[in-house]
């Protein structure tokens, strides 16, 4: 049994019936201008809220066992984000049946979570404020190092170096009296420069044993999902379907949101509760908060892509699970899901033809076609899946990947770069990365599809929370510490249908100023959006 989820395109109405809008920061009323090949349906499981709850749990045991084993093993906590960013560096290439946990990764060993744990040994650098804090950050340092190497078995000729730094640092500390900033920070350079190379060796198999030990647990964790959600399947009559052979004629199709290839279970009900601006969902005691907007945008969403439930009976259940998922993903983190300003997505569609966006979620997405980190608990509410499964044709796509996710970046951009090569049909793509994203400038340099570039600068655009679902409308706009650059990539005919000409990149521009969304929000009480009938 194939269940569909069908797309507005392919909906085709009866009578004439009242359609309502809600508006908000979104457009979903937008139409994709996006051809893909068709693909095969997912061999993911359906969401169940049981299923879900107990994934959550095992996801934040395995969250705090990471940070167990970086106490006990290194006397350090765990790097902050670390263990967001492996599970998105785990994702590239896991090839497992959890749309979570790795469980089937080529390597054991995380070169994610092993550069920045070791980043983190023995000591993590801050930039200091002042110059009592870089002197202070230095003595540190050569404290633990000397701690460190003489607490260890390692080489002599490692614990020699070591000391000799460290201790002659401790000495031109006590005698150095109005050093400045730059000279304790000089120094500190110079003290890492020959002292990490030898910790490096010497904590060397403890770190690996660490990122082994997590990546074991999440395959068992895996495992403990998977038999859990096949009791629940067989407890309802319910047969896990062997997945088909993929797809050999290359069928070109508007873009569609995830299909399954196993029917959904019967799923339980869910108590939700509105409370003036914000709505509460609670499942078995796990209750979780969404802002009602937001909440009306997933409704609309699911009428959109959710065909088969056309009483909405399942979707609070769905909704439960979907913000479960990203509570679990995201922890207390927003870095993963910001997202940017919608007059800059209103200008991105008004001159660049853009209809979809490449990394968004349910929760974040300005159009209704989108791609996601999960398509499981996403199709319902319009996820095409992940951009790397996407065969795209034709179209024009924007795309601003989470930050520091170099696995994910690499491999996107080489994703992009072969759909630019083997399309001769109008495609393009306009990706925006951070200043910090340096690895990337050379080989976006190099791209034969690179038609222009532009630098936004430090302090002076802005960028949505990625938590903009529950926080106040108030701490929404979150104004970005570094500069972003925008690479506009395309092939010959998609340059030629959305060149990026200097008229229209001066008004990408003068949307990303602050206060146009200001702006905009204000226009749109002054002249609201008629519901069309």
């Amino acid at each position: 049994m194939l269940l569909k989820k069908r797309p507005a395109e392919e909906i085709i109405l009866g009578p004439i019936m009242k359609k309502i809008i809600i508006t908000g920061p979104w457009e979903l009323e937008i139409p994709t201008n996006v051809i893909i090949y068709e693909r095969s349906p997912s061999t993911l499981s359906q969401p169940h809220p049981e299923i879900e709850l107990y994934r959550g749990n095992l996801v934040a045991k395995l969250r705090q066992c990471y940070q167990e084993l970086c106490q006990s093993r290194e006397n350090i906590n765990a790097p902050k984000e670390s263990f967001n960013r492996w599970l998105i560096e785990r994702k590239v290439s896991d090839t497992g049946c959890d749309p979570l946990l790795p469980s089937n990764c080529f390597t054991e060993v995380s070169s994610r979570m092993y550069c920045e744990i070791m980043n983190d040994i023995p000591l993590r650098l801050s930039k200091p404020k002042y110059t009592a804090d870089a002197r202070k950050q230095l003595s540190i340092y050569a404290e633990a190092a000397k701690n460190l190497i003489e607490s260890r078995n390692t080489l002599q000729d490692s614990r020699k170096v070591v000391k000799w730094n460290t201790e002659d640092t401790l000495q031109w500390l006590r005698k150095t009296v109005g050093a400045t900033y730059v000279d304790f920070q000089e120094r500190l350079n110079h003290l890492k420069a020959q002292c990490q190379p030898h910790i490096a060796q010497t904590v060397k198999e403890s770190v690996e044993g660490i990122c082994s030990k997590v990546y074991h647990l999440s395959v068992e964790y895996a495992r403990k999902v998977k038999e859990k959600n096949s009791e629940l399947l067989a407890a309802q009559g319910i047969q896990e379907i062997t997945p088909a052979p993929a797809m050999l004629t290359l069928h070109k199709v508007w873009c569609y949101p995830v299909q399954f290839i196993t029917p959904a279970p019967r799923l339980p009900p869910i108590e939700y509760m509105a409370d003036k601006d914000q709505t509460y969902v609670r499942f078995n005691g796990e209750r979780l908060l969404i802002n009602t907007m937001y909440l009306q945008k997933l409704e609309q969403l699911y009428r959109y892509s959710c065909f088969e439930d056309k009483k909405m009976e399942y979707f609070m259940s769905r909704v439960w699970c979907l913000l479960r998922r990203y509570s679990v993903f995201c922890a207390n983190s927003p870095e993963t899901q910001v997202s940017v300003p919608v007059p800059v997505l209103e200008s991105l569609h008004r001159y660049f033809g853009v209809t979809f966006e490449c990394f968004a979620s349910p929760l974040n997405c300005y159009f209704r076609q989108y791609c996601s980190a999960f398509p499981d608990t996403d199709a319902y509410f319009g996820s095409r899946g992940s951009i790397l499964d996407l065969n795209a044709v034709s179209g024009s796509f924007m795309v601003n990947p989470p930050i520091h996710c170099n696995e994910l970046i690499e491999a996107t951009l080489n994703h992009m770069d072969h759909l630019l090569s083997e399309s001769s049909e109008p495609l393009s793509f306009i990706v925006f990365l951070a200043d910090g994203e340096t690895a990337f400038v050379d080989k976006l340099e190099t791209s034969q599809f690179k038609k222009r570039e532009i630098v936004i600068p430090a302090f002076e655009h802005y960028y949505r929370h990625g938590f903009q679902y529950s926080v106040p409308k108030a701490e929404v706009n979150v104004r970005s510490p570094t500069s972003t650059l925008v690479v506009w990539l395309q092939n010959n005919a998609g340059f030629q249908q959305w060149s990026p000409t200097e008229e229209k990149v001066d008004a990408l521009l003068q949307d990303f100023r602050p206060g146009r969304e200001r702006d905009r929000d204000r226009q749109e009480l002054l002249s609201p959006a008629p519901n069309p009938i």
